[in-house]
């Protein structure tokens, strides 16, 4: 708010030296409460933490001026209007029109630079957040500085008019300034007082001045509670994490499995980390709550923590970072990333201290938590070699931590996909092949670490050549006589992109076993889009066509099936037989299906039923002529 200025002068010619005149901007109140309302600030609750933030700084400077001076602040609500107290530094009759009338004008920032830290506000915003709820504001003040002057009355309404008075001496006794607002129509449900009381200990619990409310009963009630949850002393570690607990279900809603202190005092941060009792999805933006300098900031914050530690949430105080200009969440500066990046650690070294001496309590963690480790652990080496014997993967050993895995497969061979996995596994399993599933989030990339931390221990891909070479052969002799057969199959799935092979594998139950790898999906892939692309495209995708190794179908000889299929003279039946045993080894290995696979699929069930059904229809419709006859 500004006084209003003065009308301009007559417009004098202007000459081409002619200096610009010099005017001021004219502020819209109303527009901008409403500004701040709907943009600025999240809910009108924020009105409460102004009024206690501006007796904190008041008390804190007056403080500076005199050590000895009363610490007080006392906030009272009736219903019909809401008052706050304080024993502050007071404000003289021209510090009212200069800092409590112009907006963006903070005694903060004029004449208190050098200690503007130990101030809880910056922006020089101040009373004005309280018109959100206020019709009429009324500041009586007297100054510390200069007790001899008598206290001054600053009046102020919604529409944009204050005025400013002289008051008797015993109009305010001691120095300190006194804030009454009266709410605006529609707004009583700010002001009423267990509102007033929720919000001002939601905000102001942690201040470092003790804060009493009086409601309409008379009755004082605290709204500190110091010191906070994470600095109580308690008579043994089981007794504070069960305190702890406690704090987390009244803050979060949810009992920890754990809690990890947070004591940084180089980061200027103290708190407590909460860990999730039940898993959670890492896409899942984290919130905490975060004090600055005693006044809660947000309860919202997520940018407080690497995106990895989407396992716990937070609530600390901290004196370092800088809040936005809505002092609802926190400025994303090169202070933020430092204390995130301190934060990172101190989780880090958490789980270090458990595996060392705690291993029940890192089992139950890992139970739950063990894909926000498995993220940590693709960036620290250290981290990811202390937890080989904890974190588990799904092999062909069936569950196991990569630390048992290679005792007994040196040669780690692993698969990018879950699909490739479960294909391949009951018969790398019977061939004694150790697989290891990559295709979960996080653990093929752990795998390819593992030679960095284990010396000896090789890693490889699994492709469809190394499953084949582990197959065994069948006999020469076995093999040419079904040449006829195998050339019939090759043929009829060449346009689908699909080699023949024939081997001797366990378990017998499995007919045929559907072989590929990246590169012949990408093949395929590239194959589709050609069909499907106009001349420019398929030159361009045609000149893409690589040499990459193709699908493979390999069919079990030691199957019973698979012998009596191959040993069919009808070719066309032949054929259709084998369309059906691709078509159960995709199935079998839950691939995705192309358009041509699906018709594939359809042509040689309908195939094999009609092949089932004529005979016997060619059966009745025989009998039948005989029986006319």
């Amino acid at each position: 708010m500004s006084a209003t200025t003065p009308p301009h002068a007559p417009t004098a010619p202007v000459s081409a030296t002619a200096a610009p005149s010099v005017n001021s901007f004219q502020v819209d109140l109303r527009g901008l409460v409403d500004l701040l309302s709907h943009h600025l600030y999240s809910s009108p609750r924020v009105y409460v933490r102004e009024l206690l933030q501006n007796a904190v700084d008041a008390v804190t400077a007056r403080l500076a001026h005199d050590p000895g001076a009363p610490q007080r602040i006392r906030l009272t609500a009736t219903g019909d209007a809401v008052v706050m107290q304080d024993s502050g530094i007071g404000l003289t009759s021209d510090e009212v029109h200069t800092l409590l009338a112009t907006i963006g004008r903070s005694s903060k920032r004029d004449g208190l630079e050098n200690a503007r830290q130990e101030f809880l506000g910056q922006f020089g915003i101040g009373l004005l957040a309280c018109f959100v709820v206020a019709r009429q504001i009324r500041v009586v003040s007297r100054s510390a500085r200069r007790p001899g002057e008598p206290p001054v009355e600053w009046l102020a309404t919604d529409d944009g008019s204050y005025t400013v008075r002289t008051l008797p001496h015993d109009a305010h006794p001691e120095p300190g300034t006194t804030v009454r607002l009266e709410p605006r129509p529609g707004a009583e449900e700010w002001t009423d007082p267990d509102r007033v009381l929720e919000l001002a200990r939601d905000f102001g619990s942690l201040l470092p001045h003790d804060v009493m409310f009086t409601g309409p009963d008379a009755t004082d009630r605290p709204v500190t509670e110091r010191p906070a949850a994470w600095d109580r002393h308690h008579p043994t570690p089981t007794a504070r994490r069960v305190a702890l607990a406690g704090h987390c279900s009244r803050v979060f809603g949810f009992s920890p499995l754990d809690s990890i202190d947070l004591d940084l005092p180089v980061a200027g941060v103290r708190g407590v980390a909460y860990v999730l009792p039940a898993a959670t999805s890492p896409a899942h933006r984290a919130v905490h709550r975060v004090y600055l300098k005693g006044m809660l900031l947000t309860d919202r914050a997520d940018n407080l923590l690497p995106d990895w530690a989407f396992f716990v949430r937070v609530v600390l105080d901290t004196d370092t970072l800088r809040p936005t200009a809505s002092r609802e969440n926190l400025y994303d500066d090169e202070t933020l990333a430092a204390v995130r990046e301190a934060l990172g650690v101190r989780i880090r070294q958490w789980l270090a201290e458990l595996a060392a001496g705690e291993p029940d309590r890192l089992a139950s963690f890992l139970a739950v938590h063990h894909l926000g480790v498995k993220s940590m652990a693709r960036h620290d080496a250290d981290l990811f070699a202390l937890m080989l014997p904890w974190l588990p993967f799904e092999t062909t050993d069936g569950q196991a931590t990569l630390d048992e895995f290679v005792s007994a497969h040196p040669h780690v061979h692993f698969t990018r996909t879950v699909e490739e996995f479960r294909q391949v596994s009951p018969i790398a399993a019977a061939h004694g092949l150790g697989v290891v599933n990559g295709g979960y989030t996080y653990d093929a990339d752990l795998i390819a670490l593992l030679p960095q931390v284990r010396q000896g221990v090789t890693v490889s891909e699994l492709d469809a050549g190394a499953v084949t070479a582990q197959l065994d052969p069948v006999e020469p002799r076995q093999e040419l006589a079904l040449a006829g057969f195998l050339a019939t199959a090759r043929t009829r799935l060449d346009a689908l992109g699909c080699d023949v092979t024939l081997r001797a594998f366990q378990p017998v139950t499995v007919p045929a076993l559907f072989l590929d790898d990246r590169q012949a999906r990408h093949e395929r892939d590239r194959a589709a889009a050609e069909e499907g692309a106009d001349a420019l495209w398929s030159d361009i995708l045609g000149a893409l066509r690589g040499s990459a190794p193709r699908a493979r179908l390999v069919l079990n000889h030691n199957n019973p099936l698979v012998r009596r299929i191959a040993a069919i003279t009808d070719g066309e039946l032949a054929g259709t037989a084998v369309e059906s045993l691709y078509g159960q080894a995709l199935l079998m290995a839950q691939r995705p299906l192309r358009p041509a696979d699906s018709s594939l699929l359809n042509r040689a069930f309908l195939g094999l039923l009609e092949w089932a059904t004529h005979p016997v229809t060619a059966r009745q419709t025989d009998t039948s002529e005989e029986g006319d006859k």
